[in-house]
């Protein structure tokens, strides 16, 4: 079974670079305080850290 990631928005998009919002909303969180999981891969970990200022990361 592979690792989970739960990614939850903590900050506002709003204001924010274009790249940023794009990431955001492809990681599909679209309010703030929400969350989603994902598989722990390299891909999902590359765009988290385009945005770490703005979301929360767990581990499930």
């Amino acid at each position: 079974m592979s690792k989970k990631i739960k990614v939850t928005q903590i900050k506002s998009a709003i204001g924010r670079l274009e790249n940023q919002k794009r990431t955001i909303k492809a990681l599909g969180i679209c309010k703030m305080n929400k969350s989603r999981i994902h598989d722990d891969t390299p891909v999902i970990r590359g765009m988290v850290e385009t945005v770490k200022h703005l979301v929360k990361i767990e581990e499930v």
